[in-house]
């Protein structure tokens, strides 16, 4: 009996010796820790707590005291890609801009993760649609000690600003497809093919934009951050193609699949704009035709072949292309 009592205790020891070395602290030149639930920021100060007895004194840590930050991997970062997976993306951006304030009083000590959630700052914003929000943090961006991963993801995010800036849509494309060549990286892959969708529908190629769009969920489901917003798109294209009860489902199951979300409020909406429409007969419109009769140019001069427009979800099965 006292054998298994040493066993137990000894174990209890073991986990706490455990969460004791995850545990997050600032590490002083002198080896000193001061934990986390030791210091708090008071503007540009950083204040350490230090209780005696019922007493408590507090003094502050000058940063030329500092060696570096022992820090597991940031609660923002894991929660911050848990709410874009589930379409929460102002939810995402307010942690993670809680994160970055708080990493930017060590961006220059060992150990910091700055920017980690830096650039997932900037990735969330741009993802909700904060376009001038990102613009003005490039330039910092530019200026932070990058790896060779985190220079990619800055090249993608100012593609990103060409796409929304630029009409040479052949040139944005093209480098697009230029990168995707050059990595094989789920999260750079479904980022590209979200700008390449995107171009798609400035151009008002519907169904070359839907395919664009499940590129995402199909090939690059492990980016759970991008699926939401990529189906939603994907459904819009449906309806521009006229497509609507396929749209209507579409949306359904987004209402379904990411409750209490913008996705789900928009998906929601554009559910209710469509109600009790049925497909439209694909023999009578073109495939880049959208659902209030417009055409294109390209779409007018195509206009006497149904046959090409009738098979649509023909290349849905052929993404490779």
């Amino acid at each position: 009996m006292r054998s298994v009592s040493l066993f137990f205790a000894v174990c209890g020891l073991l986990l706490a010796s455990a969460g004791f070395a995850r545990a997050q602290a600032i590490v002083l030149k002198d080896g000193s820790k001061v934990f986390s639930n030791e210091f708090s920021l008071e503007g540009e100060k950083i204040i350490r707590t230090i209780k005696i007895g019922e007493a408590t004194a507090k003094s502050e840590i000058m940063r030329q005291n500092i060696d570096s930050l022992e820090w597991p991997y940031p609660a923002e970062l894991t929660d911050s890609q848990d709410l874009l997976a589930k379409g929460k993306t102002e939810d995402a951006i307010n942690v993670l801009k809680k994160g970055k304030d708080f990493f930017e009083n060590f961006k220059d000590v060992e150990g910091n993760w700055y920017v980690d959630i830096y650039f997932a700052y900037i990735e969330a914003l741009n993802a909700g649609g904060k376009f001038d929000d990102v613009i003005k943090l490039m330039p910092s961006a530019r200026n932070l000690k990058l790896t060779d991963a985190q220079k990619m993801r800055l090249r993608i995010i100012q593609l990103d600003i060409d796409r929304q800036t630029s009409s040479d849509y052949l040139t944005i494309v093209a480098e697009a497809e230029s990168i995707l060549k050059e990595t094989d990286d789920s999260a750079v892959g479904a980022a590209l093919w979200n700008i390449i969708a995107d171009v798609h529908v400035k151009k008002k190629e519907w169904e070359k934009a839907l395919l664009a769009y499940l590129r995402i969920p199909v090939f690059y489901g492990t980016q759970m951050q991008r699926v939401p917003e990529a189906e939603l798109q994907a459904a819009l294209m449906l309806v521009k193609m006229g497509r609507f009860e396929d749209a209507g489902s579409f949306f359904t199951r987004l209402i379904a699949s990411y409750p209490g979300s913008l996705i789900a409020e928009r998906a929601t909406k554009e559910k209710a704009s469509i109600a009790g429409m049925k497909n439209e007969d694909p023999s009578k419109q073109t495939k880049d035709e959208s659902k209030d009769g417009k055409k294109d140019e390209k779409s007018t001069a195509g206009a006497e072949k149904p046959k090409e427009a009738a098979e649509p979800a023909k290349t849905a099965v052929e993404p490779k292309k």
